[in-house]
């Protein structure tokens, strides 16, 4: 062929690419998108503490641990009591086609970017971040739902519990004259006051201290959410005992719980489930207010931090109104919280009453619940019913257009998110 016609050639092809429409290249298939997620963060009243039907919780070492017997070391991943009756589960969350439960009970603001099982008492499970980045590789997070603060390096939920709980019951039993000891010496017997559960300097290195890892969960979230739209509900706590118990519960033999030994009212008040002092009730709704500032003020740092995060407090501290521990006659079989319960050892069997023992048997069955803390670590947290409500407090949050939402049980028991 001449040069000519060669070139004659390739002047006809370049005219008639010019002329046709530019081939497309091959289609690549679409991205598929995720299926959506909720995820729950933070301590016991998210994990599902007292909703009981426990989960198999998978450790540090990749092992899902079952149930492992009541004299196991309560470091066992499972005592995390991940429920599939937690509110996370409860909720009605239109568009979330999965939900993960991440929280673990006794979770500190430590336990979200570190094992927990690196810190001092802490369970044998992984950091909660690593725990939601194994989620983001498999779903797009789209609600998160967290509950932290009320355990940190100052104080804990169970310890202020048992504290309160243990004064009252070594207060009815014994008399000033006798030598009363638990495990960890003697027992004061006065009511709790409120430099006993929380001070100031306490609160605020617990506010700093739950701000840091919350900072860290919302960093996390938006380097790893797949369409870096998610919202993040931080919900505060909810007292299981009553501003004041039913008249009913005041008295029993002729003594209140002024009186020096009054074993008949302490019997009757832990069978109700509430063995408290009527003087500790104010303290302790005031460190629950208190915890609610703390999670609010954590929610107002980071939205300031995180301008286009979508972050909502919760506030469920009167969700429980009319329904608390020993609020009506009947409890706690009417109450949206589970009583103090303690076995006597790792047996399995709860003692639902203390009526006819004697202090040494009180001192036995207490000491119990300090050397194996899974037999009673269960009390005074949200029941099956109870996370239910949480759950309809949640599905407000998830839904509201406001950033700070109150849920309040209302008498005929309606929940209203507001």
């Amino acid at each position: 062929m001449s040069v000519f016609r060669r070139s004659a050639l390739a002047a006809a092809l370049a005219l008639a690419a010019v002329a046709l429409p530019a081939a497309a290249a091959p289609a690549q298939p679409a991205a598929a998108a995720l299926p959506t997620a909720a995820v729950a963060l933070g301590d016991s009243f998210i994990s599902g503490e007292g909703a009981g039907a426990y989960a198999p919780v998978v450790d540090v070492n990749g092992v899902a641990q079952g149930f492992p017997g009541w004299s196991a070391a309560n470091a066992n991943a499972y005592f995390c009591h991940r429920s599939p009756n937690a509110s996370l589960f409860q909720a009605n969350l239109p568009g979330i086609s999965a939900r993960f439960n991440l929280a673990c009970s006794g979770g500190q603001p430590y336990d979200i970017a570190n094992a927990s099982s690196t810190r001092a008492k802490g369970r044998q499970v992984a950091a909660q971040l690593d725990q939601l980045r194994s989620v983001a590789r498999t779903h797009d997070i789209d609600l998160v739902l967290v509950g932290l603060g009320s355990n940190n390096s100052s104080f804990t939920f169970g310890s202020v519990a048992e504290k309160c709980a243990n004064r009252f019951i070594a207060d009815a039993w014994t008399g000033w004259w006798e030598f009363w000891a638990y495990l960890g010496g003697p027992v004061e017997q006065k009511p709790c006051t409120d430099a006993d559960l929380g001070t100031a300097a306490q609160f605020a290195a617990a506010t700093a201290e739950t701000t840091t890892a919350l900072r860290q969960l919302l960093t996390t979230l938006d380097e790893i959410d797949a369409d870096g739209q998610h919202r993040v509900v931080f919900q505060d706590y909810t007292n299981p005992l009553p501003f004041e118990l039913e008249q009913s519960y005041w008295t029993e033999d002729s003594r209140d719980d002024t009186r020096d030994k009054f074993r008949a009212l302490g019997a009757e008040r832990y069978a109700a489930g509430c063995p408290i002092h009527r003087a500790s009730l104010a303290p302790g709704h005031r460190f629950s207010q208190g915890l609610g500032t703390l999670v609010s003020s954590v929610r107002g740092t980071l939205a300031n931090e995180f301008p286009q995060d979508d972050l909502v407090y919760l506030n469920v501290q009167r969700a429980f109104d009319g329904a608390r521990l020993c609020e009506s006659t009947g409890s706690p079989g009417n109450a949206l919280a589970t009583p103090i319960r303690l076995m006597d050892g790792p047996t399995g069997t709860f003692v639902t009453s203390l009526s006819g023992f004697d202090k040494l048997d009180i001192q036995r069955i207490a000491n119990a619940c300090g050397t194996y803390f899974q037999t009673c670590q269960e009390s005074w947290h949200p029941n099956a019913a109870g996370h239910k409500v949480l759950g309809r407090c949640l599905a407000g949050a998830a839904a509201t257009g406001a950033r700070t939402v109150s849920c309040v049980r209302a008498p005929d028991g309606t929940v209203n998110v507001s």
